[in-house]
């Protein structure tokens, strides 16, 4: 019974990453450090249970509604024409986290060929203030509608996954906030990121496999069956929570995280 204690903290961390769209690598990595574990026991068995409930998570929150990667009903008619033809065109929600996916991947990649020429105390004030300034702004506008920016959004796409790749950290505050800022809703903002990060997660797991060859499984397996379990519930909570009260919500724990950020850098 010595893995019931990894189920429950990963089951918590998931709860409030898939609720709020940030905060379960954040959370559950230093925890995991402080309980004695290497970094290379943790890092792969995060991005693992990461990849396996984040796609789950953004399965669970097309199925109770909260964002949609599909036609509606009214579209199946067109749906199987336009298959017919070989085109299948996505919805709204899934073309968003397909430029997730794809500009993250690239930040990735790009923060890997940077990181060695930028001082780390540099990458952490960045951090802090972008995320902090999102979160001001989610709260000063909390009550005002705006239409969707494609290039607010592919912006903030790509500084998220920059942030993933350079930092470890920094995508899902940046992201789900940079959504809400761009004129998504708050909840298909959740819904997308979970995928989106789920699905990155896989490449960053993949690269720890193709150098190391392995992940200590007797971590990652609690982990996974943790945050498994929470994902049902968070999209159900987030179903039920009020738009404005959930924006609120986002927009005061980024700016905490952006604080909490800037100040480790300075002490």
């Amino acid at each position: 019974m010595e893995f019931v204690p990894y189920v429950i903290i990963a089951f918590v961390c998931e709860f409030v990453d898939s609720t709020i769209g940030m905060g379960y690598g954040t959370t559950l990595t230093p925890v995991l450090l402080l309980l004695g574990f290497q970094p290379l026991q943790v890092v792969p068995a995060v991005l693992f249970s990461e990849f396996i409930t984040g796609v789950l998570a953004g399965l669970m929150h097309h199925r109770v509604g909260n964002v949609s990667f599909d036609f509606g009903r009214d579209d199946r008619v067109r749906k199987r024409h336009l298959q017919a033809l070989g085109y299948i065109p996505r919805s709204f929600d899934a073309k968003v986290t397909y430029v997730l996916v794809v500009l993250g991947i690239c930040g990735v990649l790009g923060a890997v060929f940077l990181s060695i020429n930028i001082p780390a105390k540099i990458v952490k004030g960045y951090i802090g203030v972008m995320i902090l300034a999102i979160g001001l702004y989610i709260i000063l506008n909390i009550n005002k509608d705006k239409m969707f920016s494609w290039t607010k959004f592919s912006v903030i796409a790509a500084l998220s996954g920059f942030n993933k790749g350079i930092s470890g950290g920094g995508y899902g505050p940046l992201v789900t906030g940079g959504q809400v800022v761009s004129g998504r809703s708050a909840k298909s903002s959740i819904g997308s990121t979970s995928l989106a990060e789920g699905l990155i997660c896989l490449v960053g797991f993949l690269a720890y496999m193709v150098m190391r060859r392995g992940i200590y499984w007797q971590l990652a397996l609690p982990l996974l069956i943790g945050a498994v379990l929470s994902t049902p519930l968070a999209a159900l909570a987030v179903k039920r929570m009020p738009e404005t009260k959930l924006k609120l919500i986002i927009g005061v724990v980024t700016m905490a995280l952006g604080i909490l950020t800037l100040k480790k850098l300075i002490l």
